[in-house]
Parts: structure tokens; C-alpha cells; sequence
């Protein structure tokens, strides 16, 4: 009975070492879980002949892409939070900035600024409780230049969705 206890403790320890401590094949199942939930959640524009791709962020519902071919603009949306719209067509970034400085109704105010991106918020002066974040961007793909900005729904974005948003569009890498 005495070698009893020791050789069972040997066992165990034998045991235990040939399994291993199971946090490297549980990194690679959390890895391979985490690729297949962002390739889920990115739609490839290909099919609408656009050279981009919308990575919706993880939690949000399933996104709708639509095509309006009247105004030649696509939307993607998805939940309350998320909703932007493409267009090919020249920068109109510097006259957004204008616009933005001559609006009598509403007071705008730059939040972040690059040379192809603006992030601003709009108050309406009156009513401190009515603010609105927005973006503009410009995306240049070879010789194509396309806009994308937040789809004006009545919905008042966050910044944190803004900033979601205009990062979630991005070039699509060749195959």
C-alpha cells in the first residue's frame, strides 16, 4: 500500500505532462474560431464591380447590401448602428468642409481630419441634445475614386460607430 500512493502520483504527473497544459491547441481553436467569424463578416463587393470590401463589425446583425442603380450609390447596413453608403466619384472633401462652415442652422465641428477623411459632429444650437456624428472619405483605387459616408437615416451614430464605420471599408486585396 505504501508504493501504492507514489506510483499513482507518478502516474498523474506522467499523464499530465504528456497532455500538456491544453492553452496552445485552445490559442489555435480561439484563432481559427476568430478568422472564421471575420471572414463571415466580410462582404466582398466585387459582384457590384467595386474593388472594396466592408468588414461589419462582430455582433452586429447580418448586413443588407443594396445597389440603387437611380442614384449609382450602394448602401450596406446593418443594425441601428451601422449604415454607410459608396459611391464612385470625385473627392468632395473640400467642399464638405465649406458646407460645413456655412450652415446657418446647424454649428459643425470637425472632430478628426486627414487628407482623406473627416469625422465632424453637428448641434443644432437650440437644442443641446441634438448632436450627429458623421463621416466622409475618400477611397482611391488605381485610377477609380470612390466616396463613403454614413447613411443619413435619422439615426444619431455614436462615435465610436462613426469611427467603426469609416474604418470598415477598405481595398480589396487581389486573390
Amino acid at each position: 500500500m505504501k508504493y501504492f500512493i507514489p506510483a499513482a502520483v507518478l502516474a498523474g504527473a506522467i499523464l499530465l505532462n504528456a497532455c500538456g497544459d491544453g492553452k496552445a491547441d485552445a490559442a489555435k481553436q480561439i484563432a481559427a474560431v476568430a478568422d472564421s467569424i471575420k471572414a463571415a463578416n466580410t462582404i466582398d463587393l466585387a459582384e457590384h464591380h467595386l474593388p472594396l470590401t466592408v468588414e461589419v463589425p462582430v455582433g452586429l446583425p447580418t448586413a443588407t447590401v443594396l445597389w440603387k442603380d437611380e442614384v449609382g450609390k450602394l448602401t450596406v447596413t446593418a443594425g441601428d448602428q451601422f449604415a454607410l453608403e459608396i459611391f464612385e466619384g470625385p473627392s468632395g472633401l473640400g467642399g464638405l468642409k465649406a458646407d460645413l462652415d456655412r450652415d446657418l442652422l446647424k454649428k459643425n465641428t470637425v472632430v478628426e481630419e486627414s487628407p482623406d477623411l473627416i469625422i465632424y459632429r453637428s448641434e443644432f444650437p437650440d437644442d443641446t441634445a441634438l448632436v450627429f456624428h458623421h463621416f466622409s472619405q475618400t477611397i482611391t483605387v488605381g485610377d477609380r475614386t470612390f466616396q463613403v459616408s454614413d447613411l443619413e437615416t435619422g439615426t444619431s451614430y455614436s462615435l465610436e460607430a462613426i469611427r467603426r464605420m469609416a474604418a470598415s471599408v477598405r481595398v480589396r486585396q487581389p486573390a
